[in-house]
């Protein structure tokens, strides 16, 4: 068992570890890990059972590989729900908008986030032929949702999570671009404009833009399309909200577009998803993957082809043994049993090999590490589609008829939000957000600092560690402004806000070119980062062909989870 950081056991005591009916912890980590691998492997037949358990547990107890918390916290548990992320319709009547608010409260409080587009929703002040009186509009709503979530927690343990969608056709746009603008409203939600091809090509050609009342199907009123993006991007800029979902390259490569058109994803846009799927997750620590047994450090070619394979092996057991809270989720996502293994450590493990995160051999890595990952993915798939069938759909997926797979997707980049912090590894595919900084209010307001381990090796290993280069980081979070640091040492500490916004869409660009799912990533920029900024990188990742975009400006919310240590003066650095 790896010994866990002060945060990690503070994270597990606070969400993960089983309580008795008086809230005292009742089982310890290696206790947690064997509940959790008992219970995925009890679909095994009785022969390899045992095998299974201890191989899934290795890969936990090692912190090779961690899956989404729900599978963590409820795995043989009552309540037994293991997935992260769902999607719900909302189609245009009061009664189906209050049915998925509560299907949607019964997901939050058994820990899974959920995510729903309000386009089909008349506007505000359209007509109510049943009552005779007007509509609320999709925004009101998505109050209502909003003040909901934050009386339901996640899991028993956090407020729920959401994403909140909106077509950029809808006549209510503008409403819901601004919807978040005083930092206040809609707090529950990530929000994100649903863009098309067509409207990102009247921006260039700076056309008008049809906005179509969803319920007439008319033309309600014509703007401006380039009007719409500055207000996206100012808002962007002001806020971080709202993002923007890619809908026709999500679409075109829908596994299943005979399933039906995907208009939403979860709610940090990594999984695309049909209406009431699921998913499960899963991230393969990356800085554990490493063979360091030679003068160079490289990758463990071999340690992660392995992990990999037992890792889709662990999600497509989650999907088998789950407890799906509605028939609807249990028919669609046993249907298509979709996963999405993904990856945690990037940044460490480049520290490792002494590569930047801003240069282009990282991003050459990014895209030859996420190649082999998927078709390691595929390979172990198909591996069990032969063992136990393909997934249900499949001959009416695009993988028909060459590609026999048990699962419709394989990987997804998710945040790695609390399981990186157990991994003691960095966030997802994020490089460093910074040397030392404050981690604030994930825990009912408590703080934790944290400061990089790698980085505190490398400088005792040159030599350079004392007080007084302690004492400046814990202030300042980096090392760009020390005189007695190398160049060379610098570069490869850059953190999050000194990397350039082109290396970070670079990086989730190779990542995205081998994920059949999404990727999760945010753009954090500093302060002075301009609105024009903002357009660049919303344009760029138009122009990549990702799925999906995100920014975060930083200081742009009063709150928010990562702080420099002297942002916040009552945080204790």
């Amino acid at each position: 068992m790896i010994t866990l950081t002060s945060n990690a056991i503070q994270i597990l005591h606070d969400r993960y570890l089983l309580r008795d009916i008086n809230g005292n912890v009742t089982e310890t980590l290696e206790q947690l890990f064997w509940r959790a691998s008992k219970f995925v492997a009890s679909n095994e037949n009785e022969i390899d059972k045992a095998t299974w358990e201890a191989r899934f547990y290795t890969l936990l107890s090692n912190l090779d590989f961690l899956p989404n918390s729900p599978t963590l916290m409820n795995a043989d548990t009552s309540r037994g729900q293991l997935s992260a992320c769902f999607v719900l319709p909302i189609e245009d009547s009061l009664e189906s908008i209050f049915t998925t608010l509560k299907n949607a409260a019964l997901i939050h409080q058994s820990g899974g986030g959920t995510g729903f587009n309000f386009s089909k929703l008349r506007p505000k002040d359209d007509w109510v032929t049943s009552s005779g009186g007007t509509s609320s509009g999709p925004v009101a709503f998505m109050k209502i949702y909003d003040s909901a979530t934050e009386y339901v927690k996640q899991g028993g343990k956090r407020r729920g999570a959401n994403m909140g969608i909106l077509n950029i056709d809808h006549p209510d746009i503008e409403d819901f671009i601004n919807s978040k603008s005083d930092n206040k409203t809609i707090s529950n939600f990530n929000i994100s404009v649903g863009i098309t091809d067509g409207f990102m090509n009247a921006v260039e050609k700076d056309l008008d833009w049809n906005l179509i009342n969803p319920r007439t199907k008319t033309i309600q009123k014509k703007v401006k399309a380039s009007y719409l993006w500055q207000n996206i991007i100012q808002q962007a800029w002001k806020t971080g909200d709202p993002g923007l979902i890619f809908l026709d390259t999500i679409n075109a490569n829908n596994p299943l577009p005979k399933s039906g058109k995907i208009i939403s994803t979860n709610p940090c846009g990594e999984i695309p998803l049909l209406d009431y799927e699921s998913c499960n997750l899963g991230s393969i620590n990356l800085s554990k993957m490493i063979d360091d047994s030679f003068s160079t450090t490289k990758i463990n070619w071999d340690k992660l082809s392995e992990t990999i394979h037992v890792a889709i092996r662990f999600l497509d057991n989650v999907i088998s043994v789950n407890h799906h809270l509605l028939p609807e989720i249990e028919t669609i996502t046993k249907a298509h049993r979709k996963i999405g293994l993904g990856v945690m450590g990037w940044a460490e493990l480049l520290i490792q090999m002494n590569i930047p995160y801003a240069s282009d051999e990282a991003v050459d890595l990014a895209e030859k590490l996420m190649k082999f990952i998927q078709e390691n993915s595929y390979e172990a798939s198909k591996a069990l589609a032969e063992e136990r069938g393909a997934f249900p759909e499949w001959k009416n997926s695009s993988y028909y008829p060459k590609t026999v797979l048990r699962n419709a997707t394989c990987n997804s980049i998710a945040p790695t939000g609390t399981i990186s912090i157990i991994a003691n590894t960095a966030y997802s595919i994020e490089p460093l957000f910074a040397l030392a900084y404050n981690r604030v209010g994930i825990l009912g307001g408590k703080t934790q600092l944290e400061i990089n381990p790698l980085f505190v090796q490398k400088m005792k290993s040159l030599g350079l560690w004392n007080s007084k280069i302690e004492k400046s980081v814990l202030q300042e979070g980096s090392i760009q402004h020390m005189d007695d640091v190398s160049q060379d040492i610098k570069k490869l500490f850059e953190t999050s806000l000194e990397i350039s916004w082109k290396y970070h869409l670079l990086h989730q660009k190779a990542f995205q070119k081998y994920t059949d799912n999404a990727v999760s990533k945010t753009i954090n920029l500093p302060e002075n980062a301009t609105i024009d900024d903002v357009s660049k990188i919303y344009r760029s990742a138009w122009n990549y062909k990702l799925k999906g975009i995100t920014i975060y400006r930083y200081g742009s919310k009063t709150q928010q989870v990562l702080q420099k240590c002297n942002l916040n003066t009552s945080a204790d650095c």
